[in-house]
């Protein structure tokens, strides 16, 4: 008995001796993320005492080397988005149905070559993508649609669509993987096609896992600096269409922070674009999250 008890003791030591430094990982974590974020509102707030909040989101002309100087960074908001929201279009459709291809449909010898190729397709690094879409896939563009350069929107979305399908398609695989049998099972049994289960019954199952799936690889592409400072053009300009030259605010933070005079309006201003970044960046990730839990529920209630 008291061996038993001994035991007992020792064991609820341990838990308490894992769940303490588990406690002190985490609050490490969230730490550091408070610790950064402080440092990025004490280093951009102080450009709105020159210029006004809307001035900044909302000024046409980005010339911060000008006398007197335009911080407008609306031009930057603009390229952000339209690369993103053209990357999504790119790369969801064919990172889920390729997820789809692999779970459902592939034989189990064309899952085991195409996985690990899609894997490591996840691990390449930006500045190698950047470079192919350089060196490769601007003068191809150019060439083929008769545009005065292939830096552009739509080359830093194909490129960035590029980097962020295997992270889709891998995590969606997964979800798609973790729907019960049964379901399947059932829904085949009753009379409905193979294609009937797949929409009605596994991508509503696995639509919290692909929200996820979805959530990472459009984070990439929306905080990705190295692919559009390469590929994207640079022009600080509002694009008027997919061929147009233009400069993401993760690009201009990169080629400008080097030259910017420290603790100056330029350096101040800079700061302040990446607030603006992370803020966009937390609101995406918000809603995003609250569409994941949402379908998590509906899911819930199905089985």
């Amino acid at each position: 008995m008291e061996m038993k008890q001994r035991a007992g003791k020792k064991r609820r030591r341990k838990e308490r001796s894992i769940r303490a430094f588990f406690f002190v990982v985490a609050l490490a974590s969230i730490t550091t993320l408070t610790l950064i974020v402080i440092f990025l509102f004490m280093e951009g707030v102080p450009i709105f005492t020159k210029i006004s909040i809307p001035d900044f989101i909302f000024g046409k002309y980005w010339y911060p080397t000008d006398d007197p100087a335009d911080f407008g960074i609306f031009p930057l908001i603009i390229a952000s988005l339209a690369v993103t929201a053209v990357a999504s279009v790119i790369s969801i459709p064919l990172g889920v149905l390729t997820a789809l291809y692999l779970a459902e449909a592939a034989s189990a010898r064309v899952r085991e070559l195409v996985k690990p190729v899609v894997e490591l397709l996840a691990a390449l690094p930006s500045v190698v993508i950047g470079f192919f879409g350089m060196v490769v896939v601007a003068p191809f563009l150019q060439e083929l649609l008769d545009i005065p350069t292939g830096l552009n929107l739509f080359n830093a979305a194909l490129m960035l669509a590029f980097m962020s399908i295997p992270t889709i398609c891998s995590i969606s695989e997964d979800a798609i993987f973790s729907v019960p049998k049964e379901l399947k099972e059932a829904s085949l049994a009753l009379g409905a096609t193979q294609w009937e289960t797949i929409w009605r019954v596994i991508i509503p199952a696995a639509m919290s896992g692909i929200c996820t799936a979805v959530i990472l690889g459009m984070s990439r592409a929306i905080g990705e600096t190295m692919v559009v400072l390469m590929v994207a053009g640079g022009a600080a300009m509002v694009p008027t269409g997919l061929f147009d030259p233009v400069r993401p605010m993760p690009a201009s933070i990169a080629a400008e922070m080097a030259e910017a005079p420290f603790r100056g309006d330029h350096y101040y201003a800079l700061f302040a674009t990446g607030i603006v970044l992370f803020l966009f960046t937390l609101l995406f990730n918000l809603v995003a999250d609250y569409i994941s839990n949402k379908y998590r529920q509906v899911g819930a209630a199905t089985l």
